[in-house]
């Protein structure tokens, strides 16, 4: 997640609860939690001023720097630039992308849901970008053997998507709704 400050100064932190929400329009859902002495991340600060916001997805290639962006660094910091990743400019929004990312989504603040000592920010996608490679020839799917997303499960504990398969519901009963 990419963010900037009111002076412009670029954040970066991972972002464990994070999911697509929806697809028209597109939406993405975040959970964002305070920090353990029950203050605001800056992450949450960032969007809650400027209403915007980038998603960008990570693979093995850069998990490493994903997972040092969420040191804690203090808030002058640049934490795309200090972990060795690059800025790319965004097309409609101010908060870059990270430029090695396989895909980004530029987003605009639909909601914020308060809860104590958490947030839950609805995004609408405003501009995507994936890496040409990671999408099959029609440019509609993705290419798992191509990209392979990581994805956190708790604390210290990751995973990679490097199996997909295909399950479609049983013919019968498929059939039986029909009739």
């Amino acid at each position: 997640m990419t963010t900037c400050d009111a002076d412009g100064r670029p954040n970066a932190a991972p972002m464990s609860f994070f999911n697509v929400f929806s697809q028209d329009p597109p939406i993405v859902i975040l959970g964002i939690q305070a920090k353990p002495c029950g203050s605001e991340k800056e992450t949450l600060r960032n969007i809650r001023r400027s209403q915007e916001f980038t998603v960008n997805l990570c693979d093995m290639a850069i998990a490493q720097q994903m997972v040092d962006c969420g040191i804690g660094f203090p808030d002058d910091v640049d934490e795309v630039e200090l972990t060795g990743l690059s800025h790319a400019p965004s097309l409609k929004i101010a908060p870059a992308r990270v430029e090695e990312a396989p895909a980004a989504m530029e987003c605009r603040v639909s909601q914020i849901i308060d809860y104590p000592r958490r947030a839950i920010v609805l995004g609408e996608v405003v501009q995507m970008h994936v890496r040409d490679a990671c999408l099959d020839a029609a440019g509609r799917y993705v290419r798992p053997e191509v990209y392979q997303p990581v994805a956190r499960l708790h604390a210290d504990n990751y995973i990679v998507s490097d199996r997909q398969f295909e399950l479609k519901a049983t013919p019968a009963l498929a059939a039986a709704k029909a009739s």
